[in-house]
């Protein structure tokens, strides 16, 4: 199979997005340069990769095997870039924010080795809500943040005067129910659940997730108590009080007994983003080598991995 590897990027958009359109936007090209990519890849390939439903467009078996050859070029590019931005000698604090599942899974277990590597950089981590991370980001209280979002509906919120925006990392929705509350996980109906969904915090991005679940569908989606932390939420489902949207990296290394955890089509993806204030400073400085490094670790990270 000879492809040209620059299409994937189209791929990959089309699936992080959910839709020609929104790859287009996101890419900076015309919907009509898309489609013609992703003909052509199919052309390529042999195979088709996209299906256009009225909810979007869903990648076919094949398309998520190309897009997952993608994303491993995507990831070793990524590291290879961080690699070549480093090597110089850093010193100073750098105060980074951040929500619970990033944290855990891709900063703590590398702090160690950046410790080793810059003995003379600080990294100070502050766990908190979307709103508090915000205040203290423009407080100056912190260098920076990783936020996180619901792809599909990302560019509804739209950052501060004079702040930058760094993607990280792209990982799919899952859907976690009670064993055996479907009776069918193939073409799973999000508008016919037979469970009520499980309410979350307001500035998380789930909540997001549902609010575009009830536009798209049309169905009238009830939550039913509230949560933050996801370890709840899966006691919640396990219990049977509801289902619930959860990101791939909050269920890493996380016990998942009683639950089923399922990819489902039309749930889209969570896009997880460095948002700092731009001032222009050398790629020396301690905020640049940091951010950096979160690059690296999020490029490196498997997010089909879920245990």
């Amino acid at each position: 199979m000879d492809i040209d590897p620059r299409r994937l990027r189209v791929l990959l958009a089309v699936a992080r997005t959910g839709g020609v359109l929104a790859a287009a936007d996101e890419l900076g090209i015309t919907p009509s340069a898309v489609s013609q990519q992703l003909s052509k890849l199919e052309d390529e390939t042999g195979h088709a990769l996209v299906v256009r439903t009225p909810r979007g467009s869903v990648l076919t078996p094949a398309g998520l095997a190309v897009a997952e050859a993608g994303e491993e070029i995507e990831r070793a590019l990524n590291v290879a870039r961080a690699r070549m931005e480093g090597g110089a000698r850093v010193a100073g604090a750098v105060r980074v924010g951040g929500f619970t599942s990033f944290i855990r899974t891709v900063v703590i277990p590398r702090l160690p080795e950046w410790r080793s590597q810059y003995p003379q950089l600080q990294i100070r981590i502050v766990e908190d809500d979307f709103p508090a991370l915000m205040r203290l980001l423009r407080q100056r209280q912190l260098d920076a943040v990783v936020v996180e979002l619901d792809s599909t509906t990302a560019g509804q919120r739209l950052l501060s005067a004079g702040m930058t925006e760094e993607p990280l990392l792209d990982e799919p929705w899952k859907l976690v129910v009670p064993p055996g509350a479907l009776l069918s996980t193939e073409n799973v109906d999000l508008a016919r659940l037979p469970l009520p969904w499980l309410g979350v915090e307001s500035s998380a991005a789930n909540a997001s997730v549902l609010g575009r679940l009830r536009e798209s569908t049309g169905a009238r989606i009830e939550t039913v108590h509230q949560y933050q932390d996801t370890l709840t939420a899966l006691a919640l489902v396990a219990a049977g009080e509801g289902i619930a949207i959860v990101p791939t990296l909050a269920l890493t290394g996380v016990v998942q007994d009683g639950v089923d955890v399922l990819d489902v089509p039309g749930l889209g993806t969570r896009r997880i983003v460095l948002w700092r204030f731009d001032q222009r400073r050398s790629p020396s400085m301690p905020i640049d080598t940091v951010a950096r490094l979160l690059r690296e670790s999020a490029a490196a990270f498997d997010t089909r991995s879920t245990s």
